[in-house]
């Protein structure tokens, strides 16, 4: 069986966007050469990746160009090529289409089919967007959070979790630090489905 990682850089006050629309490229993130090139690892490491339809809508508006860019650097230019390559699942009740290896799952029954998805698959699967990563979690499907902790606090903007209040419980299973002062986390998740108790 898969395990669905919610990966996210985030701040102290996990905060994933500072205002609406800066996707991930806020002022406030400490992207660095080693930090990107420990994603590119993990990236390519996946067996399949998950986003809802904002997420990815972001991620295909950058990626797909970035290995003909030769203004980026070469690890930029290589997330590009695996981001494109990787097999990925784009969760969306309005688009049709998608391009660079993406099927759609749309509909009512989107969580339902993404568990069968989750029990079908062998190795880690990445999920891309809060809302997403809400619906996972409160159906109890959500295995890890994946914590790029950049040294700001926001005061505001989206959180990790769209409009979730309960407790969740935690094990930290992974920890390492990188230039600029940015820390990864990974954490499994106990059971946390609102039916039951955490």
């Amino acid at each position: 069986m898969g395990r669905f990682v919610y990966s996210m850089n985030v701040s102290l006050d996990l905060r994933i966007e500072q205002v609406p629309g800066d996707n991930g490229a806020g002022e406030w993130l400490r992207l660095g050469e080693e930090l990107h090139r420990e994603a590119n690892a993990r990236t390519r490491a996946l067996a399949l990746m998950v986003h809802g339809r904002v997420y990815y809508e972001t991620m295909e508006e950058y990626w797909p160009r970035a290995p003909e860019d030769a203004s980026l650097p070469d690890y930029m230019r290589e997330y590009g090529e695996i981001w494109t390559a990787k097999p990925k699942i784009l969760v969306s009740r309005t688009r049709r289409g998608a391009a660079h290896n993406t099927r759609i799952i749309g509909g009512d029954d989107a969580i339902e089919r993404l568990a069968a998805l989750r029990a079908g698959t062998d190795g880690d699967i990445s999920v891309g967007g809060a809302t997403l990563a809400t619906q996972l979690l409160r159906a109890g499907l959500l295995d890890e959070l994946l914590l790029w902790t950049h040294p700001s606090i926001l005061g505001f903007g989206r959180p990790l979790f769209d409009d979730y209040d309960l407790p969740i419980e935690l094990d930290l299973i992974e920890h390492r630090s990188f230039e600029r002062d940015v820390t990864m986390r990974r954490y499994a998740i106990q059971d946390t489905k609102e039916t039951g108790t955490c």
